[in-house]
């Protein structure tokens, strides 16, 4: 005969067998397309770690910022900088206090061709390229530095009928892979780990900081997978892979 307190047991142990899984959940995060490698590598540490998923999508933030006020799902926003995060939680979008700078981002100078980009990004002086693709400034925040880079550089006026414009970062870094551009300003992480090919990483004073900041949006406010996702997005693990791919860390 089963005792009642047997049976309680039994049960107690069931209850424990599930509660993991009945407890995971998932979260939509927006993701700059800079940040396209780490967060995967990240995302996959995560449902390691806490057994809740993180769906990732790619894109410039001016767009996603676009999608957002017009309803989009997303719960969590890495953007590449600092403007639209802070616009979310003026706007009402972002849940007020869960903001903060997660990476800096470098900008680079990029061929996939060796001995076309020398160390100090002179060739935007010369006529040994026909094309140079940069991201849109207007919603990619590294477009918006590769502009002030060459004005800082004084090229700007002599290169800007050569320029072709990615509607992101990701897309801007396919133009010049492809040879849609011999050329372009990418980010650094996009490159770091790329062999081959000739490059430059631009002085950080060449233009504003690209501070890259996180925020939780109203959307995931009562959602646990994405409040520990940003949690997870500050612990050493998260941290380590950033910096691997050559962002620093606040």
């Amino acid at each position: 005969m089963i005792t009642r307190r047997r049976c309680l047991t039994g049960l107690a142990l069931a209850g424990a067998l599930t509660a993991g899984p009945a407890l995971a959940a998932e979260t939509l995060v927006a993701v700059a397309a800079n940040f396209t490698e780490p967060a995967k590598e990240i995302a996959t540490a995560f449902v390691a770690a806490t057994g809740h998923t993180a769906r990732l999508t790619f894109g410039s933030s001016g767009a996603f910022y676009a999608q957002m006020a017009h309803g989009a799902p997303y719960e969590v926003f890495l953007s590449a900088d600092t403007e639209r995060p802070k616009q979310a939680e003026r706007d009402g979008l972002g849940v007020a206090g869960s903001r903060f700078t997660y990476a800096v981002g470098r900008l680079a100078l990029y061929s996939p061709t060796p001995g076309v980009v020398d160390p100090a990004g002179s060739v935007l002086s010369g006529d040994r390229f026909e094309k140079l693709a940069i991201a849109d400034p207007a919603a990619a925040p590294y477009g918006a530095a590769a502009v002030r880079t060459m004005r800082t550089l004084g090229v700007y006026d002599r290169v800007r009928s050569r320029i072709v414009t990615g509607a992101s970062i990701g897309q801007t870094f396919q133009f010049v892979q492809t040879g849609a551009a011999e050329l372009g300003f990418v980010a650094w992480s996009q490159v770091i780990n790329v062999p081959g090919g000739s490059r430059w990483l631009v002085p950080a004073a060449d233009h504003a900081p690209i501070d890259q900041q996180a925020i939780l949006l109203q959307a995931g406010a009562k959602d646990p997978a994405a409040r520990a996702f940003l949690a997870f997005l500050k612990s050493p693990a998260a941290v380590a892979i950033i910096r691997r791919y050559g962002y620093e860390v606040p």
